[in-house]
């Protein structure tokens, strides 16, 4: 008996300890933060399963979207919010990555595959640069013109 109500003891005060940890907020605050943790578990899950022989290539496409989708969340959650104004080409990147992967694993995909990866990729790449340049324009052409006027005074001269 004196076992049995020890072990009790200890779930009881396990309770206690969560339910004043939840009191806290300290629940609130680690799930705020970590909730991308719903999809990058799904999207890493997928990659196991199909690397260890369980599942077929077609779950690469949501796996690398959900972890790309999963990363980029975190980085939001990191810089905050405001840095999706930056970011959000990854959503076209996330499916290019997804069927990157499906024509990189899948030795019978089809060629239109990796084409649909690739003018996604370009595609999602290009926002990114457009995006960069629009919101950070004044810093990019600044630092142009630094790397520019660095390179006319150092370069060597040559004597004719």
């Amino acid at each position: 008996m004196a076992r049995n109500s020890y072990s009790i003891g200890i779930v009881f005060i396990g309770l206690a300890v969560l339910l004043l940890l939840g009191k806290l907020g300290v629940f609130q605050f680690i799930f705020s933060f970590f909730w991308p943790l719903v999809l990058l578990v799904p999207g890493l899950l997928f990659h196991l399963l199909y690397f260890n022989r369980r599942l077929p290539a077609g779950v690469l496409v949501p796996g690398g979207i959900l972890t790309v989708y999963a990363l980029m969340f975190f980085f939001c959650n990191l810089f905050g919010w405001g840095s999706m104004a930056y970011i959000w080409p990854g959503f076209l990147l996330g499916p290019a990555i997804g069927l990157y992967e499906l024509h990189l694993f899948d030795r019978g995909s089809d060629r239109g595959i990796w084409i649909a990866a690739m003018v996604l990729g370009v595609i999602a790449a290009a926002l990114f640069a457009l995006t960069l340049l629009v919101k950070l324009g004044i810093y990019v052409i600044a630092l142009i013109l630094v790397v520019v006027g660095l390179s006319m005074i150092f370069r060597k001269r040559r004597l004719w």
